[in-house]
């Protein structure tokens, strides 16, 4: 087993590595073309990229080798020869087990070890990739924005000689306000770069260069203007053309360069500050004195417990308000109130009926207040909350890469349970048949693992429910096709499906019968006659106990005997199978004209009479049913009545052989 699926395994790890490489490179082409990059900067991305890559590789190669491996079994009837020879399909799986639970601890600490420095690593060098600029390459005809702080336009190019014909340059290094650009014209000129690679340096001859000197006070109307014809120009132009690679610190700092231990202390450290602020401002919120009413106090006691933190409090109670709207009581007020004796509020006040009976100024005059009081308030705590926005983002970011470096190990094993056993039901060999069916499955694992992942990452839902929601949904269909395929179950057998569908909406189907080229049992006249009759008999008292008009009531209540009808279709199927004993190939024939009664769950629905009643009232559920049920019934009365007029015909033909 490990001879057949390594090799697999190997060759569909490579080839999945390769294809989503190749999207990596069509997603960030454009920051790679024209930059001049060497060779080993590019391959040195590529490698970072392939171990980034891993995690989305592993699990398809893993399907699609299992699915190869066991399908390559069943279709040279392998598997067939180990399951007679007493071996059962774990037993013929468990190497592979084996090597899968390895493959997953691997893929751990791949994870966690690997996979950190080589996101942080690529991520870091994509970024010093994007912050290089561009080859030094201006087109014909079009404008070059490349340069900051200039743009360029070259009618032609000499390539043998370099020389640059009829150019013309905007420097926008003041701003770009047409009252600051400065405008160059020249008929010809060549460009070079610095062998340092940090300046450009442009030689224009015979030109002339337009520029207006406004000043800070200027006029508008009145803009001095230069005018300055040339014939040789020089200018020096700073431009960066080095690669520059960035200090990788900076990103082995954020979430996709750190491991569990890592990602574990920043989680509980945000945490630690998220609550900690959560505290204050809730504290804050709590004892914020609203119209300069604090919190509320049942008594205040006298004595040296009490009044030091009641003094401390008084210590901080401003002389007034600092919105001047309400006069506040002084400190020495304060004190003297502190130093009364306890007295009990024995009722509260009632802040309605206060307000109630202000006059029409004050009132309008106090809502105001209360309103622009809130307002501030209301977008102080907004402030705050989109503050800690920041904080909680962090959190289910670290969580959610938490979360990966162990999502990755189940999804191999779960990716194993569904490849093998249907590897083994299909029994489809090769690339073709099973590649399909790994594309498929991964599509679907792919769209749940990522709807999972923007679930959490936007806070929609709990981080381990986004990132174990596709585990949770491919683990019931690997445990079904395991247990399928243990059990030598036709769960992928179409005709089956077919048959279902055929019962359920009542389809037709032919009957097919062929004359035995031995027979046993000779069709005698007399028990022809006898048989047909009593088919015959029993279709007539079918349908008398069993009429083919019912009302909407006793349809559901009384319904049809579906006992009598699978007695009456095993007697037309003995029937049938004694007469196709006959050597007349018109019997035979006629014999093919007989339906198949199938026993439909229409024609009694529901063996409990509170149940009929029920669905007789829901006119919704009820009326559907009724309407299909009366249309299934009449076409059961037409082939009870075939089969009658068929049992004549099939007598007149017995009678005329037996004449022969």
């Amino acid at each position: 087993m490990l001879q057949s699926f390594l090799p697999l395994f190997m060759m569909t790890f490579f080839i999945c590595l390769f294809i989503v490489l190749m999207q990596f490179l069509w997603r960030y082409i454009d920051d790679l073309v024209g930059k001049g990059l060497e060779m080993s900067v590019i391959g040195e991305l590529f490698f970072y990229a392939a171990l980034t890559m891993v995690p989305m590789a592993l699990p398809l190669a893993v399907l699609l080798a299992s699915l190869m491996t066991f399908g390559n079994l069943g279709e040279r009837f392998e598997l067939m020869a180990m399951k007679a020879s007493g071996i059962s399909l774990i037993r013929v799986m468990k190497p592979l087990i084996v090597l899968m639970a390895l493959i997953a601890i691997g893929a751990f600490f791949f994870q966690n070890n690997v996979l950190p420095v080589a996101q942080a690593k690529m991520y870091t060098l994509l970024w010093s990739m994007r912050q290089k600029s561009p080859e030094l390459e201006i087109p014909e005809g079009v404008f070059y924005d490349q340069i900051p702080g200039y743009n360029i336009f070259v009618e032609k190019k000499d390539r043998e000689s370099g020389t640059l014909h009829n150019m013309m340059i905007y420097d926008v290094t003041t701003g770009n306000d047409l009252d600051r650009v400065r405008i160059i014209l020249a008929d010809s000129g060549r460009m070079s770069i610095s062998d340092d690679k940090t300046h450009l340096f442009l030689r224009l001859y015979d030109g002339e260069q337009f520029e207006n000197l406004k000043g800070q006070g200027t006029n508008r109307n009145n803009v001095p203007f230069r005018r300055e014809s040339f014939t040789l120009k020089e200018i020096l132009i700073e431009f960066d053309n080095n690669f520059n690679r960035m200090d990788e610190s900076g990103m082995r700092n954020q979430y996709v360069g750190k491991n569990i231990a890592e990602l574990r202390q920043t989680i509980d450290s945000v945490n630690h500050r998220v609550d900690s602020i959560g505290r204050t401002y809730g504290e804050e919120l709590i004892n914020y004195p609203y119209f300069n009413v604090y919190p509320k106090r049942d008594e205040i006691d006298q004595g040296s417990e009490a009044s030091e933190p009641i003094s401390d409090m008084a210590e901080e109670i401003p002389d007034s308000d600092t919105d001047g709207e309400t006069p506040m009581p002084d400190k020495t007020t304060v004190r003297k109130e502190i130093r009364r004796p306890a007295q009990p509020i024995a009722t509260e006040l009632n802040l309605d009926t206060l307000f109630g009976n202000l006059d029409p100024p004050m009132l309008k005059s106090v809502a105001t207040q209360a309103i622009q009081k809130a307002r501030r308030q209301k977008q102080d705590f907004e402030f705050k909350g989109y503050v800690m926005q920041d904080d909680y983002k962090t959190i289910r970011r670290h969580a959610i890469e938490l979360m990966k470096k162990f999502t990755l190990s189940f999804a191999c094993i779960i990716f194993f349970f569904i490849g093998a056993p249907l590897g083994a039901i299909i029994r489809k060999g090769g690339l073709g048949t099973p590649l399909v069916i790994s594309v498929l499955l991964f599509i679907v694992y792919y769209i749940i693992d990522n709807t999972g992942y923007k679930l959490a990452r936007d806070g929609k839902w709990e981080v381990w429910e986004g990132m174990w929601l596709s585990s949770a949904v491919l683990l019931p269909l690997g445990v079904f096709l395991t247990y399928k395929a243990i059990n030598d179950s036709s769960v992928l057998n179409a005709d089956a499906y077919l048959n279902f569908f055929r019962r359920l909406f009542g389809i037709s189907e032919v009957r097919h019968v062929e004359m035995k080229e031995l027979t046993m049992d000779e069709v005698k006249t007399a028990r022809a006659h006898d048989v047909l009759e009593s088919l015959s008999n029993s279709c007539r008292d079918y349908i008398s106990k069993n009429p083919r008009s019912q009302n909407y009531l006793s349809f559901f209540t009384d319904g049809y005997d579906r006992r009598a009808l699978g007695r009456l279709s095993e007697q037309l199927d003995a029937t049938v199978d004694y007469l196709s004993n006959s050597r007349d190939k018109l019997v035979i024939n006629k014999l093919g004209d007989y339906p198949i009664l199938k026993n439909l769950w229409i024609y009694n629905p529901f063996n409990r009479r509170w149940m009929a009643f029920a669905a007789a009232i829901i006119v919704p559920v009820g009326l559907p049913l009724w309407m299909l049920g009366r249309r299934l019934r009449g076409d059961l009365h037409e082939e009870l009545e075939k089969i009658i007029g068929l049992d004549k015909q099939m007598e007149s033909l017995i009678n005329k052989e037996n004449q022969k």
